[in-house]
């Protein structure tokens, strides 16, 4: 991040500032063993069942749909 901010690249100076905001979240997603991938990964099988689902019927078969697949 030194190295960057004696650049002429205003472009990184913006984006080091952002890091150095956010160094302990960086830090710890960078070091730490937990991951929110299974979350993402339910989030997106949600929203796919959603979108088959589009105007075909009432959200109570959506909910079947959602809780039964695998």
């Amino acid at each position: 991040m030194t190295a960057v901010l004696g650049d002429d690249l205003p472009e990184l100076h913006s984006f080091v500032a952002g890091l150095r905001r956010d160094q302990d979240a960086v830090n710890a997603g960078l070091t730490l063993p937990y991951s929110s991938g299974p979350v993402e990964g339910h989030v997106n099988r949600t929203k796919m069942l959603k979108r088959q689902m589009y105007g075909r019927a009432n959200p109570d078969l959506l909910r079947k749909r959602i809780l039964l697949t695998d």
